[in-house]
Order: C-alpha cells, then structure tokens, then sequence
C-alpha cells in the first residue's frame, strides 16, 4: 500500500498555468513544480522569473507568450502544447483574469465584453481543447478553473467580473457532469482577499483595507504560499473523487 502522501505528488505530470508571468498564476506554477509537476507557462507578460522558479525545483518549464483575448489563437496553442510535451497536458489551470472597476450605471461595453472574455469565454474554449487532447489520447486530466468569493457573493463596482466568477461555479459543475465519465476532473478554487495586483486599489485605500482585514477571521491578507495546498490537492490523485466543487480559500471570509 502506498504512503498517503505519494497521492499528493505529480511526478511526471505536466501542467498548463495561465496567467503564469507573477503574483497566484506564479505562485500555482511553483507550488506544482514542487509537487514534481512540469509547467507549460502562459501568458502575456514576461515569463523569466517564473520560469527561474520553476527549474529551481529541478522541473522543466516551457513559456508560451499568447493572447488569449483572441479565441483564433487558442487551437495553434494546443498544438504547440501538444508538441512540447510529447502529446499534451496533464493539468490545466485556468488563472488568467483581469478586473475593471466602475459603478453598474456607469460600466462601459468594452469593460464587460473584455472581462467576459478572458474571464469566462477562455476559460470554456482552453479546457474544451485541452479536455479534447485528453480523451484523444485515452488520459486522464484534472482542470481547474480560478473563480473568487464572487462566485458566491455579488460585491460592488465589478460587474463584469462577479458575472464571469459566477459563470466559472456554474461551467465547474457542467465540466464535472460530462467530463467525469472521460476521466477528467473539473475543480474551481475561490481565493478571497489575497495581495496581488488586481487588490492593489483597495489595499491602498486605508479605510477599505482596515474594514476588509477586520472581517477576515485570519486576520489577514492571502499570499500566494496560502493556495500552494489547495492547487496541488486539485491537480493531483488525492482529488480524484473529487469533482465540480468550488473551493474557497479566503481566510474565514465567507463564513463571518
């Protein structure tokens, strides 16, 4: 019988991050890389740094820069992914995002298709490829999609994004119900407040800053380190009965 924690590794594995460049998309590629994961990285930005992290741990780390704005640019992906590591991926996490504040009366067109976009829209169109490449090939796989608390609460100024992160819970559920059966796991994480880019407006407003930590029963902010767990968890065998589920991580936030 084996040791339970040899559930938890991904020797041999290799994993598709989006959004891949810094802050959780970084912190996801390094904790599988850990956990014994290669990374095919993605993203828009520079990649260097991650990719330093990555073969720190002794793990190969291919970088795709790709706009994933443009669905035309998703099926040529898969086929450089299918390339570069000899027939496709293990593991897809879906981290890509961006947000765009602004009062529901006054949200502009372009905010919400933009956000619907690479929200939601990518999010469908990458694990549909990737899920294809599985069952071409008779392999399992493990998706997992990046929601937030949004997915269960409805928040203020980000329309486009609740909707998206909403979508992610729901599409989570569906992936689950009819991929199950190919042997591919459907699985959303919903990170709460953590430091990163996107919370960089609200960390610098004091006041909004004193009320939020206030709420969180951990009394703090989330760092990248605080969903290496869960990611790994998600992408490895120990999870495989687990399937649709949303996970939060976010301090104690939803339940206060």
């Amino acid at each position: 019988m084996s040791n339970i924690l040899d559930q938890f590794k991904l020797t041999n594995k290799k994993a598709i991050v989006t959004g891949a460049g810094k802050g959780l998309g970084q912190g996801y590629s390094k904790a599988l890389a850990e956990a014994g994961a290669d990374i095919v990285a993605v993203d828009i930005i520079d990649m260097t740094d991650t990719r330093k992290h990555v073969e720190a741990q002794g793990r190969r780390c291919w970088t795709i820069t790709a706009n994933l704005m443009d669905r035309q640019g998703y099926a040529p992906l898969f086929e450089e992914i299918k390339k570069l590591t000899a027939g496709g991926a293990d593991i897809l996490v879906n981290n890509a995002g961006m947000i765009r504040r602004e009062e529901f009366l006054k949200f502009s067109e372009k905010d919400w298709d933009d956000v619907i976009q690479l929200n939601l829209s990518a999010v469908f169109f990458l694990s549909q490829h990737f899920a294809r490449q599985c069952v071409e090939r008779g392999a399992k796989g493990k998706i997992i999609n990046i929601a937030s608390m949004l997915a269960f609460q409805g928040g203020i100024r980000i329309p486009s994004y609740a909707a998206a992160k909403g979508g992610i819970r729901s599409l989570t559920m569906l992936q689950a119900n009819e991929l199950a059966a190919k042997g591919i796991c459907a699985n959303a994480i919903a990170p709460g407040y953590f430091a990163t880019d996107n919370t960089a407006p609200i960390r610098a407003d004091a006041a909004r800053e004193k009320a939020i930590v206030d709420r969180i029963p951990a009394g703090r902010w989330g760092t990248p380190d605080d969903l290496m767990g869960t990611i790994v968890y998600l992408a490895s065998p120990a999870s495989d009965y687990v399937n649709g589920y949303t996970i939060a991580v976010d301090g104690g936030w939803l339940a206060r």
